[in-house]
C-alpha cells in the first residue's frame, strides 16, 4: 500500500489507511480524535474544514495553517498572538478556541463551529429592527468589556468578524490583529496601524498612538449604526476622503433613528478619545439597558483540552524531525507512567533558600509576584508525582510534565483567569526530597485556598515538612 503523507493529513484512496490520518472519500480523522468533513472556507494562510469529535459526536471547526507559509510570510508572532488571546478570553459571545495541535508542517486549530454565518450577510439585506439591533450591540458590548478585562483589544471589530450561532447569538472571531495590554510602548499606547478602514477610530489613523479599548469602543459605535441604518456612517470612494470624514466625526443618523440611541451614538464617535464614552457608562445608558441581560462566563466545555499554557503555543512552531511519522499534538495529557527526573538541589540552592540568607526582598517590590510554597518528604520522585496526578484528576487539573517540573492548570475561570501552579520536583540525596509549589497565574487568593484546602490535605501522608516563602513555617498536618 502506497503512503502519500502530506503533514500529518494522509490521502486515502478507496478507504485505505494510512498514518496518522484514516480516510475515505467523504473524511479523515485528524489526531485519532476528529473526523475531518467538508472544507467550510480557505485563506492564504489556512483553511476551515468541519469536523466532528469521535468522543462527544460535537461539531467543531477545524482552521489548519501552513507553517512553511506563515514562516515565509513572518506571520508567526501573530498566529502565536492569536493563540494565545483566544486562551484568555472564553466567554458566551466569543468564538472558542478548543485545542491547539501540531505535526510537522501544519497547525491545527479546534475552534466551536458557529452555524449562522456571518452578521455582515444579514446586515447585507438591509438594516436590522431596532431590538434586534440593540441585542447584538449588547452582546458585542459585553464580550468586548470582557476581552478589555483580560488585557485584550481586538482592534478588527466589524460585521464580517461577527458570527451567529444557530440560536441567533452573536459570537466574535478573528483575533488575528488583536494585541495584549503587555504590548503598549512605554507611553502606554498602542502604535501599530491596522483594521478595516470603515471602522477604524480617528486616534488609529493619525499614527500618535492610541487605546486600545477606546479604538474598540469607536469600531463598536459604527458596527451598531450599520445594524441600525444598514449603511455605513463613514463612506467615501476617496480613502483621504474617508479618512478626513472619520478624523473630523462627520456623520448623520437617518430619521427613524431613536433619539436616545442618536445620543448614545455622537458619544461613541466622538473623534476625541479623552472624551469618547466609556464602556461602563455605555452599559448604564437607558437606551442600551433596555431587555439586556447580564451572561455567565462558562467553566471549560466538556469533551474539550484546554490550552495548557503559553509553552504549547510555542511548542506547536517547534521543528519535528524529518523522520517523523505520525501527527502529534501539542496537546499532551501526561499518563501516569510518563517518567520525571528530578532536578539536583546543590548547595547553593539549600543556602538561597535558607531564611537567613532570604536577600529576595532587596529585589522584590511585590513578594507576592512570587508566591511560592515548598515541602520536604522522603518518598521517591514517582510516589511525588503520582499524588499530583490524583489531586489533577480529582480538581480537574490538566497536568504536564516537563524535566523536573508539573505544570498545572485549573479548568475554571477565575476572577484573575486560570489558576495555573508549577510544581518542580529537587533531589537533595537519593533518599530526600524538595517540592517548590509556585504560581505562575491566576488570583492569589484562590490559590492559597487550593493550597490548604486541595493540595496539603492530600500531600499529608508524604510530606515531612512544610515551609513557605520568607520562612514561614507550616505544621505538617
Amino acid at each position: 500500500m502506497a503512503v502519500d503523507r502530506v503533514s500529518g493529513l494522509v490521502q486515502v484512496i478507496g478507504g485505505r489507511q494510512k498514518k496518522g490520518i484514516i480516510m475515505d472519500k467523504k473524511t479523515a480523522v485528524l489526531m485519532h480524535k476528529y473526523e475531518v468533513g467538508r472544507l467550510l472556507g480557505q485563506g492564504t494562510f489556512a483553511k476551515v474544514y468541519h469536523a466532528r469529535n469521535i468522543r462527544t459526536g460535537q461539531s467543531v471547526a477545524i482552521k489548519v495553517i501552513d507553517k512553511a507559509k506563515v514562516l515565509k510570510s513572518g506571520l508567526i508572532d501573530q498566529i502565536k498572538r492569536e493563540i494565545s488571546v483566544m486562551r484568555l478570553v472564553r466567554h458566551p459571545n466569543i468564538v472558542q478556541l478548543y485545542e491547539v495541535m501540531a505535526s510537522k508542517n501544519r497547525i491545527y486549530f479546534a475552534m466551536e463551529y458557529v452555524r449562522g454565518g456571518e452578521l455582515f450577510n444579514k446586515v447585507a439585506k438591509g438594516r436590522l429592527k431596532e431590538d434586534v439591533a440593540r441585542k447584538y450591540f449588547q452582546q458585542l458590548i459585553g464580550a468586548v468589556d470582557f476581552c478589555h478585562s483580560r488585557g485584550v483589544y481586538h482592534r478588527d471589530l466589524k460585521p464580517e468578524n461577527l458570527l451567529l450561532d444557530e440560536n441567533g447569538n452573536l459570537k466574535i472571531s478573528d483575533f488575528g490583529l488583536s494585541a495584549l495590554s503587555e504590548s503598549r510602548r512605554q507611553d502606554g499606547l498602542l502604535h501599530t496601524t491596522c483594521g478595516t478602514p470603515a471602522y477604524v477610530a480617528p486616534e488609529v489613523i493619525n499614527k500618535r498612538g492610541y487605546d486600545g479599548a477606546k479604538a474598540d469602543i469607536w469600531s463598536c459605535g459604527v458596527i451598531l449604526f450599520v445594524l441600525l441604518a444598514g449603511y455605513l456612517p463613514f463612506h467615501d470612494h476617496n480613502l483621504m476622503e474617508l479618512y478626513r470624514k472619520i478624523i473630523k466625526g462627520e456623520f448623520k443618523c437617518p430619521n427613524w433613528f431613536h433619539p436616545e440611541a442618536r445620543k448614545l451614538l455622537s458619544k461613541i464617535l466622538d473623534p476625541t478619545p479623552r472624551s469618547r464614552i466609556p464602556i461602563s457608562k455605555i452599559m448604564s445608558n437607558a437606551w442600551f439597558k433596555k431587555g439586556f441581560k447580564v451572561v455567565e462566563t462558562p467553566t471549560s466545555p466538556e469533551g474539550h483540552s484546554r490550552c495548557n499554557s503559553l509553552q504549547d503555543v510555542h511548542d506547536a512552531f517547534d521543528s519535528q524531525s524529518e523522520s517523523e511519522s505520525e501527527c502529534s499534538s501539542s496537546m499532551v495529557e501526561v499518563a501516569p507512567t510518563s517518567p520525571l527526573r528530578p532536578t539536583f538541589y546543590n548547595a547553593f540552592d539549600i543556602i538561597s533558600n535558607s531564611k537567613g540568607f532570604d536577600l529576595s526582598g532587596l529585589f522584590e517590590k511585590d513578594k507576592e509576584q512570587k508566591l511560592e510554597t515548598r515541602f520536604t518528604t522522603t518518598q521517591p520522585a514517582s510516589t511525588i508525582v503520582s499524588k499530583f496526578e490524583k489531586i489533577a484528576m480529582e480538581e480537574s487539573f490538566s497536568l504536564k510534565k516537563k524535566n523536573g517540573t508539573m505544570m498545572l492548570q485549573g479548568s475554571r475561570e477565575g476572577r484573575k483567569g486560570q489558576l495555573e501552579i508549577d510544581a518542580e520536583i529537587f533531589e537533595v540525596t537519593p533518599s530526600l526530597f524538595v517540592v517548590e509549589v509556585n504560581k505562575k497565574a491566576g488570583d492569589t487568593l484562590e490559590y492559597k485556598e487550593f493550597c490548604n484546602h486541595e493540595l496539603r490535605p492530600s500531600l499529608k501522608d508524604i510530606v515531612w515538612a512544610w515551609q513557605e516563602n520568607g520562612g514561614q513555617q507550616l505544621h505538617q498536618q
